[in-house]
């Protein structure tokens, strides 16, 4: 793992990365202003849903409407940190009110917040001490499959192996 924090590759279906443009669809968020504006620029039903987020391998944060593909987000470049996150106003400035690490393209460690917390720091923006909805990853060894881990239930959904207890997507 790098200084700047784990290295996550994409790992969703191949035919997503067709999709791809080059530089990709996130907004780049260097600073509150940034992230006014951009949110300012949205209408109330959005609003009302987190969006898709990714921490870019220059540690800056990048959003992108909740219907797209964090790889899209990235324009399908390696990321530090990828989730959903929703935003909130408080004393009139917009703030982080929920964010996970829910991305079944990139499927992020839970260290990841790590990344997420300075990229949101950085960029002037309050967030909250940790992931609000942490989602652990596993690969089936056995079958290969990509698993969501449930209530501490380390079991492949898809062949019945046990998981292991470590991280292990990108392997």
């Amino acid at each position: 793992m790098s200084a700047a924090g784990r290295r996550h590759r994409y790992v969703g279906p191949a035919e997503l990365l067709t999709a791809v443009r080059p530089g990709g669809e996130g907004q780049v968020i260097r600073s509150a202003s940034d992230l006014d504006a951009w949110l300012t620029g949205r209408d109330r039903d959005e609003l009302a849903e987190p969006f898709t987020f990714v921490v870019d391998l220059d540690g800056l944060l990048r959003l992108a409407p909740r219907r797209s593909e964090h790889v899209a987000c990235s324009g399908g470049a390696e990321v530090l940190g990828a989730g959903e996150m929703g935003f909130g106003r408080v004393t009139g400035f917009w703030v982080v009110e929920e964010v996970s690490n829910q991305s079944t393209g990139y499927c992020p460690h839970l260290d990841s917040w790590h990344a997420v917390a300075r990229a949101l720091d950085r960029a002037g923006v309050g967030r909250p001490a940790a992931f609000t909805h942490a989602v652990v990853f596993r690969r089936c060894e056995p079958c290969r499959e990509i698993n969501i881990v449930r209530e501490g239930d380390f079991v492949c959904v898809f062949c019945g192996s046990d998981l292991p207890a470590e991280w292990n997507v990108a392997a």
